[in-house]
């Protein structure tokens, strides 16, 4: 069960490491990459990151790249949230593959 306090700053994270990947995907990672939703512990030491890698030849190969990246993202994001947030949590990311679990059931049910 998430608290108040913990839905709010899951919204500013999810919304600040958009804003990140929107000016970094296309140079850095050479696609698109959206934040999907975000969640974080309790004790709001650890932040998730749900990602969708849209026009990627390897998404493997690029969330190995942004977990590789994650001490860089971690630092501009308290770049951006050092007013709101007292210590900047852990980062963890994840493949969010809702989407394409979607469009295979819809691919199905057409056949």
């Amino acid at each position: 069960m998430n608290t108040t306090r913990q839905q709010k700053i899951a919204s500013l994270l999810q919304r600040e490491l958009a804003n990140i990947f929107l000016q970094d995907s296309k140079s850095i990672y050479n696609c698109m990459i959206t934040v999907t939703k975000a969640t974080i512990t309790s004790d709001l030491s650890i932040a998730r990151g749900y990602l969708s890698i849209y026009m990627a030849d390897n998404k493997d190969a690029v969330i190995a790249a942004v977990r590789a990246n994650t001490k860089d993202i971690r630092f501009r994001l308290g770049q951006r949230i050092k007013n709101q947030l007292r210590v900047v949590p852990q980062l963890e990311f994840f493949i969010d593959d809702t989407l394409d679990y979607m469009e295979n059931i819809d691919r199905l049910l057409k056949q």
